[in-house]
């Protein structure tokens, strides 16, 4: 009996090392947080997208983009026109850049095909067809890229 009472005295001074403290449940992380989707995005795409409505949170975040790309050029157009106006690298409405460089020049060039192939290649398809299937992988996906431009236009000093 002697013997025992010693084992569970080893184990009763040894429990400090089983604490909660040091052995603690893995932090499940949202899958916005694992990719870090820009978190000025509506909240109605992040409750979309935890309800498995992939196509409309996309939707929902490319029309944030499309809306907010109009204000900052107070432009009536959308998609792709509005992008293509808006960062045009000769007569741009929204300057990404100082637009002296080559380089600058291309980079701004560059976003006005990202911006307006969101429009066209991402968000349209999902405004406009019935029966498009995503799953969460490309709707997360689309999601940062979305992220992505947003994050462009808050180096650029736009606000989301």
């Amino acid at each position: 009996m002697e013997k025992w009472l010693r084992v569970f005295e080893l184990i009763a001074r040894d429990v400090h090392k089983f604490s909660a403290e040091r052995v603690a449940e893995p932090k499940i992380l949202h899958p916005f947080d694992e990719r870090n989707i820009h978190t000025k995005l509506p909240a109605k795409v992040k409750e979309l997208f935890d309800d498995g409505h992939y196509p409309e949170a996309t939707f929902a975040a490319f029309k944030f983009i499309d809306k907010l790309v109009a204000r900052h050029a107070a432009s009536r157009e959308s998609g792709y026109k509005l992008m293509m106006a808006a960062f045009n690298e000769s007569k741009p409405l929204i300057k990404l850049n100082a637009l002296i460089e080559v380089s600058e020049q291309d980079e701004q060039k560059g976003y006005a095909f990202l911006f307006s192939g969101g429009s066209l290649a991402i968000r349209n398809p999902r405004g406009h067809e019935v029966d498009l299937q995503d799953n969460p992988d490309t709707c997360l996906d689309h999601l940062a890229l979305a992220s992505l431009l947003l994050r462009r236009l808050e180096a650029a000093g736009f606000m989301c």
